[in-house]
């Protein structure tokens, strides 16, 4: 059935925030701040790991770097871009709108939950990779992986950052959906090299959303959205990055 993997990802997440809602109410409020922090790192060095992968070369006993460049360009380039479109306020707009018709007006850790959440299990290789495979194959392997690892996620999120963080599920079922149902178009695009640079810059803006979580809002990581799209761009200019 093409379109499953969506499903099972979004009901996950839903299942995982679920989970980590009641376990949520056994913690006193220093500890749920304790564990929003090691959230927070564990997010960090996913991102870290992420990032070195793309861009640390081993040759023999050398470890070199490479893809400066297109980390450079693809952020800076992304950031002003999504600065001029105001992705965050989007974000944060449909975030209050939820809010409101969710009955959690009082919540006030709903928005930055959801967009938190939201940026962590949207941004990724996994999403875009599996809903293809899954709208050309009806393989959806690789988003009942991604699955698990969102559930522990938002589990933990939901804890510590409010019910919020359950309805990251909307963007990320509105989101696999659409790149299933125009599989056959994106598919060409995502060379191996698509992938690699897609994976890259993923991985930087993961690294943003855990310094958020950790030290409060230091980066607006939804207006940097449009660096993964650059990353794919990139992969096909006629220079080696």
């Amino acid at each position: 059935m093409i379109g499953l993997g969506t499903i099972i990802n979004s009901v996950g997440i839903v299942a995982g925030g679920v989970a980590g809602l009641f376990a949520g109410k056994l913690f006193r409020q220093e500890q749920q701040e304790s564990l929003e922090k090691a959230c927070g790192v564990t997010v960090v060095f996913i991102g870290i790991a992420g990032a070195m992968e793309g861009m640390l070369k081993i040759s023999g006993s050398d470890i070199s770097s490479e893809k400066s460049m297109l980390v450079v360009l693809c952020i800076a380039l992304g950031t002003i871009i999504g600065e001029l479109l105001g992705i965050e306020r989007g974000f944060e707009k449909f975030g209050e709108w939820l809010k409101r018709k969710t009955g959690n007006s009082g919540d006030v850790t709903f928005v930055n939950a959801f967009v938190t959440a939201s940026l962590t299990v949207s941004i990724g290789a996994m999403a875009i990779v599996g809903a293809i495979q899954d709208g050309l194959l009806g393989d959806y392997t690789t988003l009942a992986v991604k699955t698990v690892l969102d559930l522990i996620i938002v589990a933990v999120m939901t804890s510590a950052m409010g019910k919020g963080a359950i309805f990251s599920a909307i963007p990320v079922f509105i989101f696999e959906g659409s790149i299933t149902l125009l599989a056959k178009l994106f598919a060409p695009i995502m060379t191996v090299t698509a992938i690699a640079y897609l994976s890259l810059i993923g991985a930087v803006l993961i690294f943003c959303v855990g310094v958020n979580i950790v030290w409060g809002k230091k980066f607006n990581v939804a207006n940097m959205l449009p660096a993964v799209i650059l990353a794919i761009v990139a992969a096909y200019l006629p220079w080696n990055f």
